[in-house]
């Protein structure tokens, strides 16, 4: 991440994020979504990682058109020569130099490729290979984003099922003291004090795991959102502020163009095509022009080197090189032909499970807000049918366990409620990820 990139996510941060320190001394944080998702796509290391490999393939870009350039390098030699090569001819022998000898020799050497198919076909391939890392970001950046915001939606699942065990918890407090009055009164028998403490009891167990699913769910946002765990995290939402969001859904119509998976899998297919032209380049000719310069002193019987006797010489050469047979490159050219035909079946398949998939979220998100207004008004019901139960049981017309079955219709409708605006919410973010919804 550059330096102004780094600026800007200090400054949402300043402007997102208020820290407050609670009584412990930990600071807490007054999170929303939109502040999750700012604060894991700056702070999660998968981002950080798919940033440095667009980083990489910047590089490589780089690299491919430099191999265009021209190549300059420096050699120097010192050879002693203890017995020289020798010509024998007809005419006499020549010996190529002097025994016990040495011979010095420095050049400098310029090449400049000419014509090369191959790096010409790896500069568009690098191209691609960079756009594919890219769209490899946009994927890793729409998984996070789904996982921060289940997990955000998890939280305030876990935050109000906590909330109506406590209250569920509170309320058979509230009727064991009635049925604890009546009892010391003489109007009631034992029994019913003994099913009301019972009830009383069973509903603590539900309020320590809800507490516990609680700072679960907290504890995986805040790994999402590359967070320490000292941190308090505060959620001032709650399921029942999206039931407006449901009721303004209209129809949801499949659209896979945006999807990050077909992306990189059409991708994948433009760099076998390229690749496939790289490899037609080895059949073509290469083109090369090369300069040296020789600076050398030969037949040397001392050391020292400034009484030698140096001469030097040039060269211009023209290197043309045609393949004309290797088997590999007909076995390279088999194997992409493959990959090809591989890659197309595999696409064609991800694009019938991704429209299935898609399909269950929308029919998941039609389900869920069909069973919202019979969960609300099951909601009412059990509120109301409570409330009779215990106006009954005061006045002695009803019985123990009419109340008991009353609280936990109240707490099983109310638990039902939630969730079914949790799984709208869930499959609404699921939705938007396989359509590549950012």
């Amino acid at each position: 991440m550059n330096i102004k990139m780094r600026f800007k996510t200090l400054i949402a941060m300043l402007a997102l994020v208020t820290l407050t320190y609670a009584q412990e001394g930990n600071p807490t944080m007054h999170l929303t979504l939109d502040k999750a998702i700012e604060l894991a796509l700056s702070e999660n290391p998968t981002m950080k990682v798919a940033e440095q490999e667009i980083q990489l393939k910047e590089v490589s870009k780089r690299e491919a058109w430099q191999n265009l350039l021209p190549t300059v390098s420096i050699d120097g030699t010192i050879s002693y020569n203890i017995k020289v090569a020798e010509i024998k001819t007809s005419m006499g022998s020549f010996k190529m130099g002097m025994d016990d000898s040495n011979t010095w020799n420095g050049a400098l050497q310029v090449a400049v490729p000419l014509y090369a198919p191959a790096v010409y076909k790896t500069m568009s391939l690098t191209k691609s290979d960079l756009e594919l890392a890219v769209e490899k970001s946009r994927g890793s950046k729409l998984d996070l984003v789904n996982q921060v915001t289940k997990a955000y939606y998890q939280l305030m699942l876990a935050q109000d099922s906590y909330k109506v065990l406590q209250d569920n918890y509170k309320q058979a407090e509230i009727n064991f003291d009635i049925v604890k009055a009546k009892f010391d009164q003489g109007s009631v028998s034992e029994y019913d004090k003994l099913s009301a403490e019972v009830q009383k009891n069973s509903a603590w167990p539900s309020v320590v795991s809800g507490k516990n699913a609680v700072e679960l769910a907290k504890l995986q946002l805040k790994v999402l959102m590359g967070i320490t765990a000292d941190v308090n995290l505060v959620i001032d939402d709650n399921l029942k502020n999206h039931e407006v969001e449901m009721a303004a859904a209209g129809t949801q119509r499949i659209d896979l163009s945006n999807n990050s998976t077909l992306r990189q899998l059409d991708l994948n297919a433009d760099l076998l095509r390229k690749q496939r032209k790289i490899l037609n380049t080895s059949f073509h000719p290469t083109l090369a022009l090369v300069g040296s310069y020789q600076y050398q002193s030969m037949s040397n019987t001392n050391w020292e080197v400034h009484n030698y006797n140096w001469s030097n010489a040039s060269s211009l050469t023209l290197s043309l090189s045609i393949p004309l047979f290797k088997a590999s490159n007909f076995t390279k050219l088999k194997t992409n032909k493959i990959q090809q035909s591989q890659l197309a079946e595999n696409r064609l398949n991800t694009e019938r499970m991704l429209n299935m998939q898609a399909q269950s979220y929308i029919d998941n998100m039609k389900k869920s807000t069909e069973q919202l207004q019979s969960s609300k008004l099951a909601v009412e019901q059990a509120q109301k049918g409570l409330n009779i139960s215990q106006k009954r049981y005061e006045v002695g017309k009803g019985t123990i366990l009419e109340l008991n079955n009353s609280q936990v219709s109240l707490t099983n409708t109310q638990l039902a409620y939630n969730n079914t605006i949790f799984e709208y919410l869930v499959a609404q973010s699921e939705l938007n990820t396989v359509l590549g919804k950012e």
